[in-house]
């Protein structure tokens, strides 16, 4: 058995190719490298097939066509015989010789070593300020929704080892370029897992695969590894905004309340019924803590949306239908409330 099996996926590097794996060759580990290629039209599959013959630590695929990262690891997964798997780029952004102290860390018994960019000495070479400000967008996104990567300060990261038993026989299932972010989540809460500061280098050879495809997919992988929280907590706001509309209409049109007094007490009717059908639903996973205690949470976490949805009712109704204004104002909460859900009062709880 190998000291590390290195998974490298391909598509379009027959420039770069060679050169990543010289430098790797001259590292002082049993490495074992498999080149898993999508069917590249600029022949890397060929250009691997001739580094195979080279060296002998080389295993190489070549897949129908450009199928995606995830599906690409997985598939290589099946080549490996390394007790631990590493991935990473072929385009050159990352440098070989951090996999030294990334395997340091894998030999003190670590799960997971991220190369990160955000952690200690790590940097970008030349982000544009636009891909920077969607770097850390696509971060802040991922460890509000995803609870396993909140000690992560790079879970976007590309370049990682780790134990290839903690994945226990599940399958990687998305098919992006996140790989790592699924790995975090399947791995569980007590995954040792550490980052290692790394510069991730400018490109020179090759085009950047980051499309809107692949923010779509980032997308629908935050979604399904939340289990869905985010649409399960938009369904209950809508029967929230049922409640909210229908009280406000009723208290409006038939007791002598103010505008204020019949807003406020639809909003907090909202809130607890919103509060009941999420911990019943969206968070059926996580522990509340004692009802009491996770409504007066709930109250408090949804207070600030609660001022938002209530001054724009009063502000909006006298330009436009009131009921309409209340509409305006839930929509403006909506974003603080799901915040406040995921990361207070359901944030800490242990799986039921």
């Amino acid at each position: 058995m190998v000291d590390l099996s290195l998974e490298i996926p391909t598509y379009n590097e027959a420039e770069s190719l060679p050169i990543l794996v010289e430098k790797l060759e001259n590292l002082d580990l049993d490495l074992e490298i498999i080149i898993i290629d999508d069917n590249s039209p600029d022949g890397t599959f060929e250009v691997a097939t001739q580094l195979a013959d080279k060296y002998g630590n080389i295993k190489t695929l070549k897949r129908p066509g450009k199928l995606g990262l995830a599906s690409a690891i997985s598939d290589g997964l099946k080549l490996t015989s390394g007790k631990y798997v590493a991935v990473m780029d072929a385009d050159l952004q990352h440098p070989p010789e951090t996999l030294l102290k990334m395997f340091d860390e894998a030999r003190k018994g670590n799960d997971i070593i991220i190369a990160s960019r955000y952690t200690n000495k790590g940097r970008t070479e030349k982000f544009g300020f636009l891909r920077r400000i969607t770097s850390r967008g696509a971060t802040f996104l991922t460890h509000a929704l995803l609870r396993e990567t909140r000690n992560v300060k790079d879970p976007m990261s590309g370049f990682f080892i780790f134990r290839r038993s903690i994945l226990d026989g599940k399958a990687i299932e998305s098919s992006g370029y996140k790989v790592l972010l699924e790995l975090l989540v399947k791995s569980g809460d007590g995954a040792k897992v550490t980052e290692i500061p790394y510069v991730f280098g400018q490109r020179t050879l090759g085009k950047s695969k980051l499309t809107v495809g692949e923010n779509v997919k980032f997308i629908s992988l935050l979604l399904m590894l939340s289990n869905y929280r985010p649409v399960k907590f938009l369904a209950v706001g809508l029967t929230g905004v049922a409640v909210n509309e229908g009280l406000l209409f009723l208290l409006h049109t038939f007791t002598p309340l103010s505008l204020l007094l019949a807003g406020a007490i639809s909003i907090e009717s909202s809130i607890l019924s919103n509060f009941f059908l999420n911990n019943l639903w969206t968070f059926r996973d996580r522990n509340l803590g004692g009802w009491v205690r996770g409504v007066i949470k709930y109250n408090l976490v949804a207070l600030p949306g609660a001022i938002i949805n209530l001054l724009t009712l009063l502000k909006l109704s006298a330009f436009t239908h009131y009921l309409i204004a209340n509409i305006i104002g839930i929509i403006l909460a909506f974003a603080v409330n799901y915040l406040g859900s995921e990361l207070i009062v359901w944030g800490r709880g242990k799986g039921r």
